[in-house]
């Protein structure tokens, strides 16, 4: 009966304390808010199972808690500097068309990672991104090239999508069967276009018959 009590009164504690703190996406929450509801979480469970310490020995450091997050994000709200400090700021992962490798290194955020989020926005070709930007919430912002007369694409083209053939210097083998091609065949056509060293080349993808190439900053 201790146990099931507990379990009753933290559990409309804990959703007294979210509702107080606001209403957010999982995939919008902060580094701020992502730590007190761990925090708040853990405590919840070691209460409901230590049933011969009091509740107040629960409920009072999750109260302050509660009162230390809504505190930050009022002063975030009110001070940029601030705000900037506690949730980061966001980062530009493609400029331009052009990846930027330093900030992925700088993010530890890898090409794979890139290519995962832009299926996600249903990017098909990474030729087709302008600007792809990193927010703080681990969202991926992306804006496309705008191209006008936009050229209807035929079935096959719209089947295509980006297939890295060089990922920070490497020959990826698996790719290049995936599109019938050879690894010399691959060497031959980049030494064509005067790119003699693959390990200088950050990112590399071949669609519809054109390279796309990034070279390491």
């Amino acid at each position: 009966m201790s146990i099931i009590f507990r379990t009753v009164l933290l559990y409309v504690v804990m959703l007294i304390i979210f509702r107080v703190m606001g209403k957010r996406e999982i995939g919008e929450l902060s580094i701020l808010d992502l730590v007190v509801f761990i925090m708040i979480g853990e405590m919840a469970v070691i209460a409901i199972e230590n049933t011969k310490d009091p509740l107040l020995h629960t409920v009072i450091p999750m109260v302050l808690l509660m009162c230390i997050q809504v505190t930050l994000a009022i002063l975030s709200l009110k001070n940029k500097k601030f705000r900037d400090l506690i949730d980061g700021k966001p980062s530009i992962i493609i400029n331009r068309g052009k990846i930027d490798e330093a900030e992925m290194k700088k993010l530890r955020y890898n090409f794979d990672d890139l290519m995962t989020q832009l299926r996600e926005k249903d990017i098909r070709s990474i030729t087709d991104v302008e600007f792809a930007i990193l927010e703080t919430s681990g969202k991926l912002s992306v804006l496309e090239k705008i191209e006008e007369p936009k050229k209807p694409k035929t079935p096959s083209e719209n089947g295509d999508i980006t297939i890295p053939l060089i990922i920070d210097g490497t020959i990826e083998e698996e790719s290049l069967k995936r599109i019938n091609k050879t690894n010399l065949w691959l060497r031959q056509e980049l030494k064509k276009k005067g790119y003699r060293d693959i390990k200088k080349i950050s990112f590399c993808s071949y669609e519809n018959g054109k390279f796309f190439i990034d070279m390491q900053d």
